[in-house]
């Protein structure tokens, strides 16, 4: 015997009618010792903001302001992570050095040619964060001198995916007081560049 179901009833869509977008409540207010996945912009809550690797600076610029972000994934047409984009790397020299060495317009350097890589990425796994508190996320950031962390989960293959993202600015909105990171020079090729500008 099959079971009879019923239709359900349908109106016309509302003029001006928006739609729910992914939602995490984080606290206004937090300490060091609070524990490190509240000041987690978590991925599985909200949608992570993407762009492409040949979107020219001036539209990336444009895609974080219209989006409340300062940081943009880069990504190919399989959502893979390539790297990403700061709104630092938009408005640092490194724009100009492109346009210096390739003698092209600023509308036309391109995310790729500014963009951190994912070869340069550097993760925190979420099996760390478990216990880790909010001091522990700052102490990171300032020893990396980075104003961003990602985190990752492992799949059972041991692969990574991106879960979420701490930011300087927000934890440091959250606890009341501007948090301070500056670039660490990690090779000696880092430290001769930075001494010769």
């Amino acid at each position: 015997m099959s079971r009879a179901y019923k239709t359900l009833p349908v109106l016309p869509l509302q003029k001006g009618a928006g739609f729910v977008r992914p939602r995490q409540a984080v606290p206004d207010r937090v300490g060091l010792d609070d524990p490190a996945l509240s000041v987690m912009t978590d991925f599985a809550l909200i949608t992570a903001h993407t762009t492409s690797p040949m979107e020219n600076i001036e539209a990336a610029r444009a895609r974080m302001i219209h989006q409340g972000v300062r940081m943009l994934l880069v990504v190919d047409e399989q959502n893979s992570i390539l790297g990403l984009v700061t709104s630092t790397d938009l408005t640092s020299e490194k724009p100009m050095q492109i346009i210096r060495s390739q003698g092209i317009r600023h509308s036309d350097v391109l995310v790729k040619d500014i963009m951190t890589p994912r070869e340069k990425l550097e993760v925190i796994c979420l099996d760390d964060l478990q216990n880790a508190v909010v001091g522990d996320i700052v102490a990171t950031l300032q020893a990396q001198g980075r104003q961003h962390a990602l985190a990752v989960e492992r799949q059972a293959d041991r692969s990574q995916v991106l879960r979420g993202l701490f930011s300087a600015s927000q934890i440091g909105k959250q606890l009341g007081t501007p948090i301070h990171t500056m670039a660490v020079a990690r090779t000696f090729a880092e430290i001769g560049a930075q001494l010769s500008d």
